[in-house]
């Protein structure tokens, strides 16, 4: 067998400890790396890598050679693993934290003053745009209407309304930063 892992966890199925501590000595690096990567906290870390050698211990017998190496199934515990530890800590979040954490939706006096404004401003700018292309921009990026859509409603080609989008979007930006 090519595969040493492979051979060591046939050998862990069958509670060879010898196998099971030489194992540890090929594979604990990288599966704490990848166990680091994810969970970013080394405590932690060492705590899960802990966890997936009694899992290998234990599940060592689920292993099968003929459908992959030896240090790809390690690796897919780890991980599986560590995704299973992050998916706990978002439901460790006490409700007054979380609470705590999200912004309150209510705009200041100055934001609202702000986009009030620029809303204006934005406004006044398609006033500036021949009608017909406001109204093709305001289908384009504010209704989420295709360019093929938008050339049928006005009735062009629709090399056309692109050039209309793109010079729009120009004329638009050019008042805006005026």
């Amino acid at each position: 067998m090519d595969d040493p892992i492979a051979a060591l966890l046939i050998r862990i199925a069958a509670q060879d400890r010898a196998a099971f501590r030489e194992l540890y000595a090929l594979s604990s690096g990288k599966l704490m790396g990848v166990l680091l990567r994810i969970l970013t906290n080394r405590s932690e870390s060492e705590d899960a890598l802990q966890e997936v050698y009694t899992r290998v211990w234990l599940k060592a017998g689920r292993f099968d050679a003929t459908k992959g190496r030896g240090m790809t199934w390690l690796i897919a515990l780890s991980r599986n693993l560590a995704i299973d530890r992050l998916r706990q800590r978002s439901t460790d979040v006490n409700d007054d934290d979380a609470m705590a954490a999200v912004p309150d939706p209510a705009a200041r006096a100055e934001t609202r003053l702000i986009a009030t404004g620029e809303a204006r401003r934005i406004n006044d700018c398609f006033d500036t745009l021949e009608p017909d292309r406001a109204q093709a921009l305001r289908g384009a990026y504010l209704a989420g209407l295709s360019y093929t859509d938008l050339a049928l409603r006005h009735g062009v080609n629709l090399n056309t309304m692109r050039t209309w989008l793109r010079r729009g979007l120009l004329s638009l930006k050019e008042c805006m930063g005026s």
